[in-house]
């Protein structure tokens, strides 16, 4: 009896698996101002609903906080959020893949999240965004900061939106300020840097620690094969059906076309730009309406159910564990 208790407490132990959920602050120093984050990790204890802020609203996530990661050796999962986004924009995704084994990072980027004080119409916004990135698996791999023990040689990255143009300079590619994808008017900040050629000096941003990107409906400065060229990792590729805040279908598919490597490319049907959000709750719905409203028909839960699956599909399989 006691061999069977002990048995069915292993598997119970072997079952419950949940993210850990961690806050995480990287102080400023000379690189840049500070940046709050979100770690998730494998977690061995039951997931539990998690009130959380996230900008004016409170989100309930499923986690257990502070919970110690499950294994060391972890591969590495680095999130960006859109314009005003937040590290909890992604939450679902970040929930499976730490339940799947792997380590993910979400963060406020500095200068466009719900959180700053900063205008995201300036072009800055834009080129902060791949140094934040930096900052964070830098403040990672750090053997002064280590909260988790990481595999360097594992790493990938998720972005949507301006997160996705984050991902493809840190990809390799090389944005053209100059071809906004976009109609660009006159009072948009932003664009009358980009007539005056009012564009703060920027280097590349090419980051090869990260080994493989999922990019989805990215805001593309990308406009042909000479921005891409020196992009060489492998590209899991979502674009919504019908586009929104900027992003065009036609972008996404030209990006795509141009890429020295075929990406995996996917068009959910009937998906707009936000779906790529969060699934909300009825109480979140009401409160954030623009963010949770989807094309008629269109069942958000249902497509993340599959977006999700698919992801950690591909992060699995080109970032497989080393013997």
């Amino acid at each position: 009896m006691k061999a069977l208790f002990l048995i069915c407490l292993g598997l119970l132990a072997i079952t419950a698996r949940a993210a850990g959920v961690r806050e995480l602050t990287l102080p400023a120093d000379s690189s840049g101002p500070q940046i709050t984050a979100r770690l998730w990790t494998p977690c061995a204890q039951p997931s539990v609903p998690m009130p959380v802020d996230s900008g004016p609203d409170r989100l309930v996530i499923r986690g257990v906080k502070d919970c110690a990661p499950t294994s060391t050796g972890l591969p590495l999962i680095l999130i960006s959020h859109g314009m005003f986004g937040d590290v909890f924009d992604h939450h679902d995704t970040a929930e499976l893949l730490a339940e799947a084994g792997f380590a993910v990072v979400t963060l406020n980027h500095t200068l466009d999240s719900a959180y700053s004080s900063k205008s995201a119409a300036d072009i800055s916004s834009f080129l902060v965004r791949p140094a934040d990135v930096r900052r964070v698996l830098d403040f990672l791999l750090s053997d002064s900061q280590r909260v988790v023990d990481i595999d360097s040689q594992r790493i990938g990255f998720f972005g949507f939106s301006r997160g996705g143009y984050t991902g493809m300079v840190l990809a390799g590619a090389v944005p053209n300020f100059h071809a906004p994808p976009f109609p660009c008017p006159e009072e948009y900040l932003m664009c009358r840097q980009i007539r005056d050629d009012d564009i703060p000096e920027h280097g590349p941003e090419y980051e090869p620690r990260i080994k493989v990107f999922v990019i989805a409906d990215p805001v593309s400065f990308f406009p042909d094969h000479a921005s891409l060229q020196k992009v060489r990792a492998p590209i899991q590729l979502w674009s919504s059906e019908h586009g929104g805040m900027g992003v065009r279908p036609e972008d996404v598919a030209s990006l795509a076309k141009n890429l020295p490597n075929a990406p995996e490319f996917h068009r959910p049907a009937n998906s707009g730009h936000l779906s790529f959000l969060f699934p909300c709750s009825n109480e979140v719905a009401k409160t954030r309406a623009l963010v949770c409203a989807d094309p008629p028909g269109f069942d958000r839960a249902e497509f993340h159910s599959r977006l999700n699956a698919q992801v950690l599909e591909f992060f699995r399989k080109h970032l497989p564990s080393r013997p």
